[in-house]
């Protein structure tokens, strides 16, 4: 069994998939309407074939509260992997990404948190053995 699809609340669809496009460089995987209806997603260049992150209109009031939530207490609505946070955070802050938590040293990783533009915090993380594991190659 694998994990194929995730997804992320927005306000509008075509917006933050420019804004998680400029912070991730996640290109568009899959994208269709049918009347009303669009099913959106993204995926990592890196794995084209692996788990999407579908952008979820956020026009179901429980969802909205749940994201409002999650966001109050600082919880990240999704997390990026990534071998480099800090040269990500000083690029994609150069871009005028605001930023809640810049690269910082926790258990077995280092981790930065950023605002997207439709009210999730997005988490940035670089596991410490991915590190050396990078460092030895």
């Amino acid at each position: 069994m694998k994990i194929k699809v995730t997804s992320i609340y927005v306000d509008d669809k075509t917006r933050p998939c420019a804004s998680i496009r400029r912070y991730s460089a996640l290109p568009r995987k899959t994208d269709f309407s049918q009347g009303p209806y669009r099913w959106l997603t993204v995926a990592s260049p890196e794995e084209p074939d692996g788990t999407e992150l579908q952008l979820a209109k956020n026009d179901n009031p429980a969802a909205k509260a749940y994201q409002q939530a999650i966001f109050q207490q600082s919880q990240p609505a999704a997390m990026f992997f990534t071998d480099d946070v800090k040269g990500d955070y000083e690029r994609i802050k150069a871009r005028g990404t605001e930023f809640t938590m810049p690269p910082t040293d926790v258990t077995g990783s280092t981790i930065a948190m950023l605002k997207d533009t439709c009210g999730n915090l997005i988490q940035l993380t670089q596991l410490a053995h991915y590190s050396r594991l990078r460092r030895v190659r």
